[in-house]
């Protein structure tokens, strides 16, 4: 099996997908390989910036590469901030402001459904594959929970009553967003690889 190359220069994602990687793949970092943290991801959709990201690195180093690209998306704000989720409040990727400014645009709102959507993308000898992952939920009046990271102390998923800051990394990679992303890689991985 080719050396794998995980695309992603936030430590809470690069933990959780490390923590879900099929198993037997041994992986290396974008930044391990050379590459800046920051990754060109400059699309308007999840699926354009995953595969941005993969293909700068795969068609630099080869092997396989895995990026990832997540964003919450609230019905009453029309689905913002989706896309921009990292950078709701400004280039600084600040996640306290973030959740600042999501809250103030949801104050008084009496509809607050959202969801965590990924999009994975897996490139290797194989081509080009998009695997998605979606959680339904809703967005708390206030944080919630320690653990986690982004927008986790504000997200409650659907069925639970705890947000996913509320639920160690255990718990939260059985029903996350990226968990389900990576779930559809696996199979698709074993039914295309099977020495995988």
């Amino acid at each position: 099996m080719d050396q794998w190359t995980i695309c992603s220069g936030n430590p809470g994602k690069l933990a959780e997908l490390e923590a879900l990687l099929p198993e037997g793949v041994v992986a290396m970092t974008h930044v391990q390989r050379g590459f800046p943290a920051d990754l060109p991801e400059d699309g308007e959709t999840l699926e354009a910036n995953a595969l941005q990201k993969a293909r700068t690195v795969q068609h630099r180093v080869g092997g396989i590469a895995l990026a990832d690209d997540s964003g919450l998306e609230v019905d009453a704000l029309a689905g913002a901030p989706g896309v921009l989720s990292a950078r709701f409040a400004g280039p600084a990727k600040d996640a306290a402001a973030n959740m600042r400014k999501l809250l103030g645009a949801l104050e008084g709102v009496g509809d607050r459904r959202a969801r965590f959507r990924t999009v994975l993308a897996v490139i290797g000898p194989w081509g080009e594959q998009l695997f998605e992952g979606r959680v339904e939920g809703t967005i708390t009046e206030a944080p919630q929970g320690v653990f986690g990271f982004g927008y986790d102390p504000v997200f409650r998923p659907q069925g639970h009553d705890r947000t996913f800051a509320e639920m160690d990394a255990a718990e939260k990679n059985a029903i996350s967003h990226r968990a389900q992303a990576m779930a559809r890689l696996k199979v698709w991985l074993h039914q295309r690889v099977p020495a995988v």
